[in-house]
This record gives C-alpha cells, structure tokens and sequence, in this order.
C-alpha cells in the first residue's frame, strides 16, 4: 500500500530522531563518467540504470530512511534541450521506478527531486514567467502521477518567482512538498530577497519543511543562528572540495568532520538531515548511526 505523507511524520516521532535523507547521486554517477551537458546525469536513467540503482542502493543499505530520485535535470525546458527520442512521461516514470525498484517493501521513503528551470547558481533570469510555470506545473505533476513517490523535493531554489510558482502549484493540489534553499551569503537567497523573509512566506502554504541544501557549512551556521526555525526544518549540506560551478565535484568533507559539523543543528524540529554534493554513502552511514545511538 502506497505511504501516505503522515507516515514520515509519524515515523519521525516514533523513531525520536531527524530522519536520514541519501547523500549526492549525481556526482557519485558523474565520477563513474556520466555526465551530460543539458541532463547532467539524468540520461543515465535510460541508458545506465544498473549505475543508477547501484548508487540508490548503497544509501539504502548506508541506511538512509528517504532517498532521492535521480531527477534533478529532467525537467521538461532540459529534456527539450537535450532533444532525447523517448517520450517525456516515460522518462520520468522510469527515472522514478530505479528508486521504487531499490527499496521494495523495505520502510524507505522516496523525495522526487524538482530543481531550478535553469542552472541553480545563475544569478540573473533568461526565462518568461510563462516557461517556468509550465516547466514547474509539468515536472512535478509527471513525477507525483507516478504514484510512488512520497514528496516534492524543491531543491536549490534561488529565485523568488520559481518558489511563488512551486508553493502555490503543491499547495493548490494537495502536493507534499518542501521548499530547499539555496544562498551563496547566507543572508538573501539568489534573486537578493533575504532569506528570513522567503522562509516567513514559504511557511503560509504550509510545506512539510523548510530546507536548505548545496550551501557550504559555514554558510548554514550564519542562516541557523540568524534565523528563528521554530517550524519543521531540514538541512543536506555540501561536501565538496571545491566551488559551486565546478564541473568535476569530489568529497571535501570527511564524514567524521561532517558529522561533527551537523551536530549542533539537529533539534526536535528536524524532520530529515543529509548531505548533499561530493558525500558518499558512508557520510549516511555515519549519520544513521550517530543518531540511532543517540536514543
């Protein structure tokens, strides 16, 4: 039976403790040489998908309680520019199932990952109103039909418009989602709002979290301790060892040092923690076990 969104609630009060979301997929197949110019490593959904579900795999067996979709570029403005001969709800169910086949009846939750129109860390706008619209509406309604995922998983969000669009589509439709932020200063998020007054406007559409990923610990520390997260909250911070841009991502962050990094922020609010570009599953591992011991 399909879970019901209440039910990582639920679990997350049972098992007294942040849930632990996957760590980077992407750049785990991208050092395996998957790479795309316009899909990243989403291509790899059809052409490599014993890669795709290996790494699905090892976070599960890491022991992450949610894992991510390999979806993060299959959105309908990439799948035109990579002008792929494969219908587009297809696409998007098979990306799905490689996640859906990994975990069978294990109690293992699937975000479907929904990211930026145009690349994350552009700071200026080169798309209409009307194309983010149909990209978000399209994305998000092909993954939701697929029937087996559990949420939305808005990552690296940057710009005001995109977050409107994507809070007012999920809310309208009884959606699951979370919102996760992207800033590069820790004050405004990429579009110059400041991040205080995206979290207050995100808050009123009623998201089961409000997140932060892909930013630099450093960075988290700033928004964390200026911030009143009094709602339910999430974190998956970078790991790289480089800048944002870089094409070749490799782990900058140990996952003893990462560990040690996350602890203070982790508190009764947290629905999930993870880790996000360069992390291996052994940073879940850790993760899951340092928490598990903590009860």
């Amino acid at each position: 039976m399909k879970k019901k969104i209440s039910d990582i609630k639920s679990f997350r009060k049972t098992v007294n403790r942040p849930l632990i979301l996957d760590g980077a997929v992407g750049s785990l197949l991208q050092q395996q040489g998957i790479n795309d110019k316009d899909l990243w490593t989403s291509r790899a959904n059809i052409t490599e998908q014993k890669k795709v579900k290996s790494v699905h795999k090892l976070y599960v067996e890491a022991g992450a309680d949610i894992i991510t979709t390999n979806t993060f570029r299959t959105n309908p403005i990439a799948f035109k520019s990579a002008k792929l001969d494969y219908n587009y709800a297809e696409f998007i169910k098979q990306s799905v199932n490689l996640a859906a086949d990994v975990i069978g009846n294990k109690n293992v939750f699937i975000a479907a990952s929904n990211s930026p129109a145009e690349d994350c860390y552009q700071t200026e706008r080169t798309l209409s109103s009307k194309s983010l619209i149909e990209n978000h509406h399209k994305h998000i309604t092909e993954l939701w039909n697929t029937g087996k995922v559990d949420f939305i998983l808005n990552e690296t969000f940057g710009f005001y418009d995109e977050i409107k669009i994507v809070c007012e589509f999920c809310h309208c439709n009884k959606i699951p989602f979370i919102i996760s932020l992207f800033t590069k200063n820790g004050e405004t998020i990429l579009s110059g709002e400041p991040i205080s007054e995206v979290t207050k406007f995100i808050k009123t559409f009623e998201p089961m979290a409000v997140s932060f990923n892909c930013i630099f610990p450093e960075t988290f520390e700033k928004i964390y301790f200026s911030l009143d997260l009094d709602c339910e909250n999430s974190f998956y911070l970078n790991c790289g060892s480089g800048n944002f841009e870089d094409e070749d991502i490799e782990c900058g962050i140990s996952p003893e040092k990462y560990l040690e990094v996350i602890k203070p922020f982790a508190n009764e609010n947290t629905l999930f923690v993870g880790s996000c570009c360069g992390s291996t599953p052994e940073h879940t591992k850790l993760l899951r076990n340092y928490f598990d011991k903590q009860n």
